[in-house]
C-alpha cells in the first residue's frame, strides 16, 4: 500500500518534477505535489510525496529528513490525515446587522 509523506522546508522554487526526481532516489514515486498559494501563485514551501510501498516511504524519510535540498533543511514524515475544523465564527459575511444609520436624510424642501 502507498504511504503519503509530508515534505516541509522546500525551497520556494521547487517544482513537482524536481520533488519527484529527488524522492525517486529512495524508490518509486506515485505522486509528488508542491503546494501552491492560490493568491500569489508561489510555492508555500511544503508538499506531499506518495511512495508506492511502505518500505520505500520509510527509506525516503531516512534519506531526506533533516537533509538539505536547494540550501534548505527538509522535514519529512508520514502525512497525517486532514482533521475536521470547527466552523469559522462570525457568519453574516462580516457585515453588521442593522441599517446604515440616520434615515431622515435628503434635501430640505420648503413649501
Amino acid at each position: 500500500m502507498a504511504k503519503r509523506l509530508y515534505v516541509g522546508g522546500l525551497p520556494y522554487s521547487t517544482t513537482d518534477a524536481e520533488l519527484n526526481e529527488a524522492f525517486s532516489k529512495a524508490g518509486t514515486v506515485s505522486t509528488a505535489n508542491v503546494i501552491i498559494d492560490k493568491m500569489s501563485g508561489r510555492s508555500k514551501g511544503f508538499g506531499f510525496v506518495e511512495m508506492s510501498t511502505d518500505e520505500e516511504a520509510d527509506a525516503a524519510i531516512a534519506m531526506w529528513n533533516g537533509k538539505e535540498l536547494g540550501g534548505r533543511s527538509l522535514v519529512v514524515n508520514e502525512a497525517r490525515p486532514l482533521e475536521p475544523r470547527a466552523p469559522r465564527a462570525g457568519g453574516n459575511g462580516g457585515f453588521r446587522r442593522g441599517g446604515f444609520g440616520g434615515g431622515n436624510g435628503g434635501f430640505k424642501r420648503d413649501f
